[in-house]
């Protein structure tokens, strides 16, 4: 059985960094595709980026593209989501996903983190 767990979320200025790790445990790491998703209070659960089990390929939200960075080092089992120049409207849990094989952009991930609270200050 697969277990994900997050850490790295917290409170950060507007126009400030963070970097949410997700440890990955369970089954072969790079077999798996991995992604980030958010959820604002009272929203569906919404893709912020994913990327391939090799992570050659890589995908982002449109309102992440050029200020967040999805990697991960397979030797350590560990998935990364840096964020730069965030914003107020950043502010959201962000959970971490895995599915078997092949990278998808939908919430259709068989395996789910416990999430992380990230606040941006304005």
């Amino acid at each position: 059985q697969v277990q994900l767990v997050e850490s790295g979320g917290g409170l950060v200025q507007a126009g400030g960094s963070l970097r949410l790790s997700c440890a990955f445990s369970g089954r072969t790491f790079s077999m798996y595709a991995m992604g980030w998703f958010r959820q604002y209070p009272g929203k569906e659960r919404e893709f912020v980026a994913v990327l391939s089990g090799t992570g050659s390929t890589t995908s982002y939200a449109d309102s992440v593209k050029g200020r967040f960075t999805i990697s991960r080092d397979n030797a350590k089992n560990t998935m990364y989501l840096e964020m730069n120049s965030l914003k107020p409207e950043d502010t959201a849990v962000y959970y971490c996903a895995a599915r078997f094989a092949r990278i998808s952009t939908t919430t259709n991930y068989n395996y789910w983190g416990q999430g992380t609270q990230v606040t941006v200050s304005s």
